[in-house]
C-alpha cells in the first residue's frame, strides 16, 4: 500500500496530510488530483473574467477597499475652519461656565457629564446621598445655562 503525502500535491497545506492508497490505485489518485486542481484553477479564471466584465460594464475602476482613505473621505468629512472656531469657542464658553460652579458643583458636574458616572457612584465616592448629589448636577446645570444665556 503506498502512501500519499497531500501536501506535496497541494501547497497551501501547512501540515502533512498523509493517504494510504493502494498501489494500483496510485496513478488514477494522482490523475484525479491533477483533474481536481486544473478545474479549481478554470473555475477561478471563469469568476475572473466574469469580475472584469462587471467592472468594466459598471465603470467601477476603483475599489472602497483599497485603504488609501477613499472610504474614509467618503464617510468622514474633515471639519472647515468655521467649525473649527465654533467648536473651540463653544469648549472655551463651557470651561468658563464651569469655572463659575462652586468646587463641589463643578465636581459633580465634570463627574457625571466629562467622566459618565452615574450619580450613585458619586454619592458612593463623596460619601453623601443620592439626592444631594443630583440636586447639586441641577444647580450647577442651571448656573451654567444662565451663565451661557449672554454668549447667545
Amino acid at each position: 500500500m503506498a502512501k500519499i503525502n497531500l501536501r506535496d500535491l497541494y501547497p497551501e497545506y501547512e501540515l502533512d496530510c498523509i493517504v494510504d492508497v493502494g498501489d494500483d490505485d496510485v496513478d488514477d489518485f494522482i490523475v484525479a488530483m491533477t483533474k481536481e486542481i486544473a478545474d479549481v484553477y478554470v473555475e477561478y479564471q471563469r469568476s475572473e473574467n466574469a469580475y472584469q466584465r462587471r467592472t468594466y460594464y459598471h465603470n467601477a475602476h476603483y475599489s472602497l477597499n483599497v485603504g488609501d482613505g477613499i472610504e474614509n473621505s467618503a464617510v468622514y468629512h474633515s471639519p472647515s475652519p468655521e467649525e473649527l472656531f465654533i467648536e473651540r469657542l463653544t469648549r472655551e464658553h463651557l470651561h468658563a461656565a464651569l469655572t463659575i460652579l462652586s468646587q463641589p458643583q463643578r465636581r459633580r458636574v465634570e463627574a457625571h457629564f466629562v467622566y459618565g458616572l452615574c450619580v450613585t457612584d458619586i454619592a458612593d465616592a463623596e460619601g453623601t446621598v443620592k439626592s444631594s448629589v443630583c440636586e447639586s448636577i441641577q444647580r450647577g446645570l442651571h448656573n451654567m445655562k444662565n451663565y451661557l444665556r449672554k454668549f447667545d
